[in-house]
């Protein structure tokens, strides 16, 4: 069995066979002193001759995706699967907090490949078509996180703190919100449906947790924020020119 490297806030911690390794907030990798996390949340240990990740919490899922974020799993309660590829990038939330880690592994039981438009006709993976105002929502939630700049933790700003970060009044925000994650339901990404025990809060996290997992967004669209502060102020001072 080849040995494990977690990166974690720009620390490695090495797992090794036969140990089991276990993360959370009292674990071999201690994530944080947060309360809404688990002791003992994920465990990583051997078995049938393959590393694998299992969820021993009781609350919390976390999401998991290969180094291309093509493929993706909700690793919900109880749930394990095995680690097949060289690269997996872990997220989950607790409270208002984003965790990131990557396990590295010198296995890699499958390959992914980004199928590429072309001007030859080949058949091309569409990425999930969000407007401008929708990406825009999105990284406005996943700021914190996206500006890490290695695997580790961010907050996730309330939705009253988004709608002001965007210059947007709630009802814009949340209308938003909604299409947004509408949209992604219908693509069968699961919690971000609402209704009952499914709280406003929740759908944020998850919906950070997926987008920055399958590179819907990146580090690359923090311009956005900018671009729409510099339209907030430009608007502002043409409507004082207006008044004028």
């Amino acid at each position: 069995m080849n040995p494990l490297r977690i990166e974690f806030c720009g620390e490695w911690y090495d797992v090794a066979h036969p140990d089991d390794f276990h993360i959370g907030r009292e674990s071999d990798l201690v994530i944080d002193d947060n309360p809404y996390l688990h002791r003992r949340f994920l465990r990583i240990y051997e078995d049938f001759g393959m590393w694998w990740l299992a969820n021993v919490g009781n609350l919390l899922s976390a999401t998991v995706t290969d180094a291309t974020g093509q493929v993706q799993a909700w690793l919900a309660p109880g749930a394990k699967l095995p680690i097949v590829f060289s690269q997996m990038q872990v997220l989950f939330s607790a409270g208002s907090t984003t965790y990131e880690f990557t396990i590295h592994s010198g296995d890699d039981y499958y390959n992914t490949s980004s199928a590429i438009a072309s001007s030859g006709g080949s058949t091309t993976i569409e990425p999930v078509p969000l407007t401008s105002t929708q990406r825009l929502l999105i990284v406005s939630l996943a700021e914190h996180v996206l500006r890490q700049s290695s695997p580790g933790r961010g907050e996730i700003p309330t939705s009253a703190d988004a709608a002001e970060r965007l210059h947007w009044s709630m009802t814009t925000f949340n209308r938003k919100l909604d299409n947004v994650c509408d949209k992604l339901d219908k693509i069968g990404v699961q919690g971000l449906r609402g209704g009952k025990g499914n709280l406003a809060t929740n759908r944020r996290l998850r919906l950070v947790e997926y987008a920055v997992a399958t590179r819907l967004v990146s580090q690359d669209d923090l311009y956005l924020l900018d671009r729409n502060d510099t339209e907030h102020l430009a608007s502002k001072a043409a409507a004082t020119d207006g008044d004028g």
